[in-house]
């Protein structure tokens, strides 16, 4: 009798409207704060999913950008690599050592007649994308193997071989081709065999390996200086704004298209953040107004609940009615809240699988944390703001 006689002053005192709408407000806010955390968690997934990484845009080559204050003066100071070096974005730094003789190249076919003047450029293996035995060179080698980038292979299909009335190459045949490769030095040219073994899609320079480069600076009699001209930077997340950042402070450039996502994810960044903002706004806010909504109703209940107490009923009994009565519609809120992200993710998981882009059907755990840790606040507030009246 005696929770059925609170129950029915609960009720009259503060109305199925005001409680519906308050509890309303609260669900928005928390659906506006877990979907922020959701949305930032998507955004790390796809950065960090084996299937949506993109491999060739983890490696940035760098150089300076050249105008007229600066042309002849392309070299990269070595205080400037060190600090690239220390960036947080950075994860490794790799010299691009460029030939400093002159060379040429020639096809040893008549049916593929083709002569140009050519310089090389050497890098650490472990930043090149063609993983290849035979990359590897010394003066009784062979032959000198040589990668080419890709884009070469394209020109020469579809631009310089329909002017030359040349044939054109798949990547297989290109591999099984033998070149003259000549080398000019102050004792006289000298001729080696030289083969394409990989085609890459990360480095736009033709690449040898670093002991041929050695080799030939030392029979052009040329210093390989310790400043080079480029290098390769190897970073976890090419969108992070702050390589864009850097390299513009520094007057630096890479391929811009490899850094197009930074624009994309200053965007994003600025919308979870107004998102999230937003949400624990009106989160305070809603918390604040259930609170004194609470508080008005259990004031409005005063006279009745002295009464009660002065009945037998002790302040503990109706504090637990209280809480009974407040918090588990504060947890519907937040599962419906919940459930309302749950939904998003869904519905976004299979928009973005239209675009190819792969996301978990599942929200994140932090998610599920934040929505529990306000689950712990909505109680910590609900019990304060009733043990607060009731002791008073």
């Amino acid at each position: 009798m005696l929770h059925s006689l609170l129950k029915k002053l609960i009720k009259n005192q503060s109305g199925t409207i005001r409680m519906a709408t308050a509890r309303i407000g609260l669900a928005v806010a928390v659906f506006l704060l877990l979907i922020a955390v959701q949305i930032q968690s998507n955004y790390h997934f796809l950065l960090e999913s084996p299937n949506n990484k993109d491999s060739i845009a983890d490696f940035l080559v760098i150089n300076k950008v050249l105008d007229n204050d600066n042309l002849g003066n392309s070299e990269l100071d070595s205080n400037l690599i060190k600090e690239i070096a220390k960036q947080p974005f950075t994860e490794s730094v790799g010299l691009l050592n460029p030939s400093r003789f002159k060379a040429s190249i020639q096809s040893i076919s008549n049916q593929f007649p083709f002569y140009t003047d050519i310089s090389f450029e050497s890098v650490p293996s472990s930043f090149i994308d063609i993983k290849n035995a035979e990359f590897a060179w010394n003066p009784t080698a062979t032959f000198v193997p040589v990668i080419v980038p890709n884009m070469f292979l394209d020109i020469y299909n579809f631009q310089f071989s329909l002017s030359q009335n040349l044939p054109q190459l798949t990547p297989a045949i290109v591999k099984m081709i033998v070149f003259k490769l000549t080398v000019y030095g102050k004792n006289g040219p000298i001729s080696f065999n030289a083969k394409i073994v990989g085609l890459s899609d990360r480095i736009s320079s033709m690449l040898v390996p670093t002991e041929f480069i050695e080799w030939g600076n030392n029979y052009a009699e040329k210093k390989s200086g310790e400043n080079v001209s480029r290098l390769v930077l190897k970073t976890s997340d090419p969108s992070n704004p702050a390589i864009a950042t850097f390299l513009k402070k520094n007057n630096l450039s890479t391929n811009t298209e490899k850094l197009r996502y930074s624009k994309y994810r200053k965007v994003i960044d600025t919308v979870v953040s107004i998102s999230g903002i937003a949400g624990g706004i009106m989160l305070v806010f809603a918390l604040i107004i259930f609170t004194l909504f609470i508080q008005l109703t259990i004031a409005n209940c005063r006279p009745e609940i002295i009464l009660l107490i002065t009945l037998g009923a002790t302040p503990n009994q109706l504090s637990k009615f209280l809480i009974k009565q407040f918090y588990p519609g504060n947890i519907k809120s937040i599962l419906l809240a919940t459930l309302l992200v749950v939904v998003f993710q869904l519905g976004l998981k299979i928009l973005l699988e239209q675009q190819l882009i792969y996301i978990s059907p599942m929200i994140s755990w932090y998610t599920l944390v934040i929505a529990i840790l306000l689950a712990l606040l909505l109680w910590i507030v609900t019990y304060k703001a009733i043990q607060k009246h009731m002791e008073s």
